[in-house]
């Protein structure tokens, strides 16, 4: 796989990231990467593609949207490799997102057992979390396993 002139193919892309070619021309119309086109209309990445395809399929498989992603990717130094910086602003952003879910997942965790154990699921029968069906005003579903918080009065 070697760097040419104009730079890397997607095949070469495809290989060192783990993603198919058809992935990276997906990422490419989502606007997550900006390759040159040679006059035969091939495309040639930069090998800083390499880095942000990778923390695109990251990002994914945490569950971050693309629009998101891509947010980040546009503070980005254009046609270089980001620096430790770069990242370290990016981490730190994506950190307190995580740490914010991970807080979220564990509160449900705590609190699952004793729903599912009553079974209502802030039906209208549930009289010790739910009296009178007052979660249903905050919304459908569960809404205290959600995140919701009773109101003074429920």
């Amino acid at each position: 796989m070697a760097l040419q002139k104009r730079g890397l193919s997607i095949g070469d892309i495809s290989a060192r990231t783990g993603l198919a070619p058809s992935a990276i021309r997906y990422y490419e119309e989502e606007g997550l990467v900006h390759p040159d086109r040679t006059p035969a209309g091939q495309r040639r990445f930069e090998r800083a593609d390499i880095r942000r395809l990778s923390f695109v399929l990251i990002a994914q498989e945490l569950g971050f949207p693309l629009a998101q992603i891509r947010d980040e990717l546009a503070h980005l130094p254009p046609g270089k490799a980001p620096t430790k910086a770069d990242w370290t602003r990016i981490s730190r952003r994506f950190g307190k997102a995580l740490d914010a879910r991970i807080a979220q997942m564990q509160s449900l965790r705590d609190r699952l057992d004793g729903c599912i154990g009553c079974g209502c699921l802030s039906l209208k029968t549930c009289t010790l979390y739910n009296a009178e069906d007052r979660a249903a005003r905050k919304g459908a579903g569960p809404r205290y396993l959600l995140g919701d918080v009773p109101d003074g009065d429920d």
